[in-house]
């Protein structure tokens, strides 16, 4: 049975997320905001596991915008390949990183609505962007978020569009970072696609999901 969404249950979720996690931030390795950009782009359908395998020689070879967007494209494919649709990825990132250097003078702007005007950056990206590099509140609606705010009852959404703002309505904004991750986390570590470890979640009690196991 569906519990109602109250501010006091919203509290409590967010206290336990806290405690849970406490110091939570991406897994995904980064030495500066373009280094972000292009493991985002590659995180897509991929693991961060996999995704620091690859960028750590990957960013050795290549460090501005301008690299990126002139490297050899063959060349560029061959160094991601390990992640999974690395064409259109290769893609994405040379089309990405030639606007940047054509129109923001190599840096990556800090705005929303600039960001998912880049080619192969959607909202879910550009909001790990804002957040991880430049500290501007935003919600990622990742698959995991997606599958955790369903299971919990924070939104009956499908669309991660809806979702993000569904969330945004609910969650303070200066929560708005650490909850994405957050729950990021929960999902990888207990709430996991096929076989959630309901037993041990410390949400049981406040997830809809978790109530019928």
């Amino acid at each position: 049975m569906a519990q109602k969404i109250t501010k006091d249950r919203i509290k409590k979720i967010l206290r336990i997320l806290r405690g849970t996690y406490p110091n939570v931030k991406t897994a995904l390795d980064h030495g500066n905001t373009l280094e972000m950009l292009v493991a985002t782009i590659l995180s897509a359908q991929c693991t961060d596991v996999q995704v620091n395998k690859v960028t750590k020689p990957l960013f050795r070879k290549l460090h501005t915008a301008k690299d990126f967007a002139e490297v050899p494209t063959d060349k560029l494919e061959k160094m991601i390949r390990p992640t999974g649709f690395y064409r259109n990825k290769a893609k994405n990132i040379k089309a990405c990183c030639k606007a940047l250097v054509e129109e923001y003078g190599g840096e990556i702007p800090n705005k929303l609505e600039t960001l998912v005007k880049l080619p192969g950056i959607g909202r879910k990206t550009a909001n790990v962007i804002l957040g991880s590099a430049f500290g501007i509140p935003g919600v990622v609606v990742d698959t995991h978020v997606k599958r955790l705010s369903q299971r919990i009852g924070l939104t009956e959404q499908s669309d991660p569009v809806k979702i993000e703002f569904d969330l945004m309505s609910l969650i303070p904004k200066n929560d708005w970072i650490d909850f994405s991750h957050q729950l990021i986390w929960h999902g990888r570590r207990v709430c996991s696609a096929r076989k959630p470890k309901c037993p041990e979640c410390p949400l049981k009690d406040l997830c809809d999901y978790g109530q019928g196991v």
